[in-house]
């Protein structure tokens, strides 16, 4: 069975909102777009790239995949040939015309649309897309949450847990990697069960 990956850049606070540019998605007045810019440094960058190994599909919401298709199909390098090359699935509540090459509209039962890509796939990779991020989360519909955290504070803005989430269990794969810039990419697994609980005063009296 494919592997759903989630993969999100987002500050400090959580704003995963228009990281890449000030035009990439200025609702309800965000005046911070393009925040993730100036953090870029070759550390980031080397990430990223590895993260796309094995990369066989991608994942999209409208406005992520709107963003992507006036983009990146006018681009070159190797980002650009992989995105263009792969198969593009789309989750919209509407009926909208996809013109970018190898793009599907899933139907209207979205998460039984997404557990059949497992089936066809082994790494589908969902960028972005802030809102279906969160029917993603909601119906624990991932194998896979990749975090760059920012040091920064932008307050405002679409949020990564913006409708909190079903309790769940994460598990950490890989050493946590600060970059020169202060980005921490952090990559963790979905686990079993729900978060446990206990008492910590009772090691105290213990003790």
């Amino acid at each position: 069975m494919g592997l759903i990956h989630i993969d999100l850049f987002t500050t400090l606070d959580g704003v995963a909102q228009a990281p890449g540019g000030p035009d990439e998605d200025a609702d309800n007045g965000f005046a911070f777009g393009g925040w993730q810019a100036p953090l870029i440094d070759e550390v980031v960058g080397r990430q990223i790239d590895s993260g796309m190994e094995g990369m066989d599909a991608l994942l999209l919401g409208r406005r992520t995949y709107d963003i992507f298709a006036s983009y990146w199909p006018h681009a070159d390098g190797p980002i650009a040939r992989l995105f263009n090359g792969l198969p593009k699935y789309v989750a919209s509540r509407q009926t909208p015309a996809l013109g970018w090459a190898g793009s599907t509209l899933l139907g209207r039962d979205v998460a039984a649309a997404v557990r059949e890509l497992r089936g066809r796939h082994e790494n589908i990779h969902v960028i972005g897309s802030l809102d279906f991020v969160q029917t993603l989360f909601a119906e624990r519909l991932f194998d896979r949450l990749t975090l760059w955290v920012y040091p920064i504070l932008l307050g405002g803005g679409k949020k990564v847990f913006a409708n909190g989430v079903v309790p769940t269990n994460l598990k950490l794969i890989e050493p946590v990697v600060a970059s020169p810039k202060g980005a921490v990419l952090q990559r963790y697994a979905l686990a079993d069960g729900t978060p446990g609980v206990g008492d910590m005063s009772a090691g105290d009296q213990q003790g």
